[in-house]
């Protein structure tokens, strides 16, 4: 369940647009990623290597590229979880595994999981980890601390690893960018969640999986509702509420645009076809709605 908030609702760009490939690889890239969340075999092989619950082995699996930090760092990073959340859970999970031990936990996990839900189609796999690499291997992390961490680390040698590697790492590096659009447009880490409530995902899919308190989140809609942002009757986004929220989809996707640009139409294609059928077997093994604001794409 990631730290931000994109989702596929809104300002939708040109189809032909680097910000257009941007946002559909997004939604199958998601997918491959968010495995290590929701799949069994990512959830037991967390909880056999010592980190008991689910929040435990989030915030180690996520946070592990980063090293054995402190709560500050992963707060700023992941953005949208409250202080007192991460702070249950990180630094401590690193006094039951050390983070090199994590990140062979989380490849362990997602490869399984990956094995069983593209099961029959290994060729695929290896098709669509190959032509992700030439857009991971030279990806531009300036500015993304969750995505240069993460493209930092050795790329997997078993097919599945890699997909899922490759994966996390387009996907944090949209992710960071889309923390800096909502830093940009002045909103804090319980703001966001506020705001995207009064637009288009319930209460209940955001408040309890970030941590805040009742009245975090009603000293955050007060003050959105100072700037005019959200109706302070109805908890609803205003017009401008859902332009801010708008704009920073459209940012999002501008700063995600940068590895697709100058990629040929036809070169886009070929990806969306090879991660498609992948996308949607992974898919399945998500819930929908989820607190991602990922789209339902199942077949």
């Amino acid at each position: 369940m990631e730290a931000v908030t994109n989702n596929n609702t809104t300002a939708t760009p040109a189809a032909s647009s680097p910000e257009h490939a941007a946002r559909l690889l997004w939604t199958l890239l998601e997918p491959v990623h968010a495995v290590t969340y929701f799949a069994p075999e990512c959830l037991d092989a967390f909880e056999e290597a010592g980190l008991r619950g689910f929040w435990r082995g989030y915030f180690a699996g996520r946070a592990a590229p980063l090293g054995a930090v402190g709560p500050a760092p992963v707060t700023a990073a992941f953005f949208s979880f409250a202080p007192a959340m991460v702070a249950r859970a990180v630094p401590a999970v690193w006094d039951t595994v050390a983070p090199e031990r994590v990140l062979k936990v989380r490849e362990d996990g997602a490869r399984a999981a990956l094995a069983r839900l593209s099961a029959d189609r290994e060729r695929e796999v290896e098709h669509a980890a190959a032509l992700l690499a030439r857009y991971v291997d030279d990806l531009d992390c300036g500015g993304r601390p969750l995505a240069a961490v993460n493209a930092a680390l050795p790329a997997p040698g078993d097919p599945h690893a890699r997909l899922w590697h490759a994966a996390t790492v387009l996907r944090e590096h949209r992710g960071d960018g889309h923390v800096a659009a909502l830093v940009a447009a002045g909103l804090d880490g319980c703001e966001v969640l506020v705001l995207r409530a009064g637009t288009d995902l319930p209460r209940g899919e955001l408040q309890p999986f970030r941590g805040w308190t009742d009245a975090e989140w009603a000293a955050a809609a007060a003050r959105l509702a100072g700037r005019g942002l959200l109706d302070a009757a109805t908890g609803r986004a205003t017009e401008a509420g859902r332009r801010v929220h708008a704009s920073v989809e459209q940012a999002t996707d501008r700063a995600a645009a940068r590895p697709w640009r100058g990629v040929p139409e036809h070169e886009v294609a070929r990806l969306v076809a090879a991660l498609t059928p992948l996308s949607e077997a992974c898919a399945t093994a998500l819930r929908f709605p989820n607190p991602i604001g990922l789209p339902d794409r199942r077949a």
